[in-house]
């Protein structure tokens, strides 16, 4: 999918989120800050195709297993990112700004 179209279900996905945690009652002051930005939503995007795309799932699951050195989840995510770096040089900034913070029950 090309990066524009990405960008904007991500623009989509993060203003439905604001308005619907709105409507809770929450304050945008206070949640905000903490959302992911529009290209890490797109970067979290990637990172799901491009496991899938590779059949990476098997090996994510080994770098993930309680019984794991923490380094290989670290090896793991950094082939990731650094395959979404090298195709899409646009989200270069933000691939390397995410090393150490991808949450993998969440991406």
């Amino acid at each position: 999918m090309e990066l524009a179209t990405l960008r904007a279900e991500a623009r989509d996905e993060l203003q439905a989120e604001i308005e619907h945690r709105c409507r809770l009652g929450e304050d945008p002051w206070q949640f905000i800050p903490e959302l992911p930005s529009v290209d890490e939503r797109v970067v979290r995007i990637l990172r799901g195709d491009t496991i899938a795309a590779l059949g990476l799932t098997e090996q994510r699951s080994q770098a993930y297993h309680p019984s794991a050195p923490p380094e290989r989840a670290e090896k793991f995510e950094f082939g990731i990112l650094r395959l979404i770096a090298l195709e899409h040089p646009e989200l270069t900034r933000t691939v390397w700004s995410m090393i150490g913070r991808i949450d993998p029950k969440a991406a």
